[in-house]
């Protein structure tokens, strides 16, 4: 067992909080006696969870990560890891222990969640690293963890957990860190609900379904991801004739990803959809946008505003009429625009993962 060492401040153990310990520790025991490395699907998160059990010097030594550290500035790994024990107030090593080669783990889970306000403007989906150490308080056995936190992609491992940041889960730092806590809740229930560990009573589930269950993809699926996005403005003629050709679609092989692509956009603009390049004026937005919802759309903005600049001041007028301007994730620098009813929503972008066609909020 991996050796820890101790802090002075409180326990990360609320009761009732799926944010604790003996939760962190049942996952931290599957990792460490089963299989270190995790990869799943789960509802309400795009792609994949990854969750990974890494040891300090262990998971470092390779030419690589050796290399890594070096351009960092440091000789060794454990100075990179006391570097990281510093920015959540855990005892730093000294000479005498490194001395000893002792391991210390980590677990680090990684999940995609929906961009804040601020970050839509450039992002469809922000990277949440949740970096996980163990220590003791006012205790000779672990009883506690620390996390650090970055939205950051980890290209350099070494360089990017060294920018990573202590995180209080009780207060987000901004909105980021807010949405990504909130979804870390929902991982953690996935990760026992996949790993099939027992999660307490008295404990709040911050879903009430198993995330665990996707649903299966068929011609249903279709049928019911078109009448959403479409807002039932399509003929049932037409609504079975696409479905049956997206479920074929959905069925190819990702070598025929070009293809794939190419039914998407045909369907598309089977239905009422604004194909815009990514630089659009106001006035613009104004036409094509009415001619979607069928009805005069105008709305106040700052002089000077273009472009993806212009998506507050047009959701905010939308929302008016319980609607949301939404995309087609072209992968390019246009957008395949469409509008959908406010409330459908959340299940467009369920459906969205399940049938594999990226759509994004604005």
């Amino acid at each position: 067992m991996a050796n820890f060492f101790s802090n002075l401040f409180g326990r990360n153990n609320d009761p009732k909080s799926i944010i604790s310990f003996d939760i962190i520790d049942s996952i931290y025991a599957h990792l460490y006696h089963e299989q270190n490395s995790l990869e799943f699907r789960m509802k309400g998160i795009r792609d994949s969870v990854l969750v990974n059990l890494y040891t300090f010097p262990t998971s470092l030594d390779h030419e690589e990560g050796k290399a890594e550290i070096e351009k960092a500035g440091f000789k060794n790994a454990y100075e990179v890891l006391n570097e990281l024990y510093k920015k959540i107030d855990i005892g730093v090593l000294t000479d005498e222990v490194i001395e000893q080669n002792l391991e210390y783990d980590f677990i680090h889970i990684q999940f995609y969640s929906e961009p804040s306000a601020e970050m839509k403007k450039y992002f469809n989906r922000v990277l949440n690293n949740f970096i996980i150490f163990f220590c003791c308080t006012n205790s000779l056995e672990v009883n506690d963890f620390k996390i650090l936190y970055s939205s950051s992609h980890f290209i350099d491992y070494i360089k990017g957990i060294l920018e990573t940041e202590s995180l209080d889960v009780n207060k987000p730092k901004n909105e980021t860190q807010e949405i990504g806590i909130k979804d870390f809740k929902k991982v953690l229930q996935a990760i026992c609900q996949y790993l099939n560990i027992e999660i307490p009573e008295n404990i709040e589930l911050p879903s009430s379904e198993n995330l665990i269950e996707i649903e299966d993809v068929k011609v249903e699926t279709f049928e019911e991801f078109i009448r959403l996005v479409s807002r039932g403005n399509i003929e049932e003629k037409d609504l079975k004739k696409q479905s049956k050709k997206l479920l074929k679609n959905f069925k190819k092989e990702s070598k025929e990803y070009h293809e794939i692509v190419e039914n998407h956009w045909s369907f598309f603009e089977s239905i009422d959809c604004w194909n815009s390049d990514w630089k659009f004026d106001p006035e613009d937005a104004e036409y094509f946008i009415s001619e979607l919802i069928g009805e005069d759309l105008n709305f106040e903005y700052p002089e000077e505003t273009y472009s993806h600049d212009l998506f507050p001041y047009i959701q905010s007028a939308l929302k008016k009429r319980n609607l949301e301007l939404m995309t087609y994730d072209t992968h390019g620098d246009n957008y395949l625009f469409f509008v959908a009813n406010k409330n459908d929503v959340g299940r467009i972008l369920e459906l969205s993962e399940l049938t594999k066609i990226e759509i994004n909020q604005l």
